[in-house]
């Protein structure tokens, strides 16, 4: 049986020398998150906001670290800018982790837009993009993804598709919304 994608991430972010990771939390990245926290070697900063990721990336590439950003797909639309201007102007490697939303068994329709737009937009940048289905697509991608970020100073996302993590239940999300609100 595969490794877990978010296993092989982890194993692949030491031997690679990732020092930080940047995430929004999301149930798609949960495990790699907890993953790195535990980890005494690096450090796992929450963001506020996914662009947030782009400037801690760059940052910890000025300071001789490598970084990388984790996130859900709805949230790539808020890191165009800092990708257009930071990492394409610049040539900073960046390296992310989307978990994809509004691809198979998708019943939220508000996460099917951007879940479409994703690849394109992000391919449009200038980026490279890996989009996978299984756990051995997943660390294949991340492991030649860390390679092309950090000796090309390319910019990548590896896109985990919904296959993979699964889909989430539309009435499932609109209920816990609903309980966290009350609460």
């Amino acid at each position: 049986m595969a490794e877990p994608w978010t296993t092989a991430a982890h194993r692949l972010f030491k031997k690679h020398n990732i020092r930080t990771v940047g995430y929004v939390p999301d149930a798609g990245l949960t495990e790699l998150i907890k993953s790195c926290h535990a980890d005494n070697d690096i450090k796992s900063v929450v963001m506020t906001t996914e662009e947030e990721g782009i400037g801690l990336s760059s940052g910890a590439w000025l300071g001789g670290e490598k970084a990388a950003v984790l996130m859900q797909s709805s949230g790539v639309g808020n890191t165009v800018n800092a990708i257009a201007s930071i990492v394409s102007s610049c040539q900073f490697p960046l390296f992310m982790i989307v978990t994809m939303r509004g691809q198979y068994g998708e019943s939220n329709p508000w996460q099917m837009p951007m879940g479409q737009a994703v690849a394109p937009v992000l391919k449009s940048l200038g980026m490279h993009v890996f989009e996978v289905e299984t756990d051995d697509e997943a660390a294949e991608a991340i492991e030649a993804g860390l390679k092309m970020a950090f000796v090309s100073n390319a910019a990548v996302a590896i896109l985990i598709g919904q296959k993979l993590i699964g889909a989430k239940s539309f009435i499932a999300d609109v209920a816990e919304e609903v309980i966290n609100v009350d609460n």
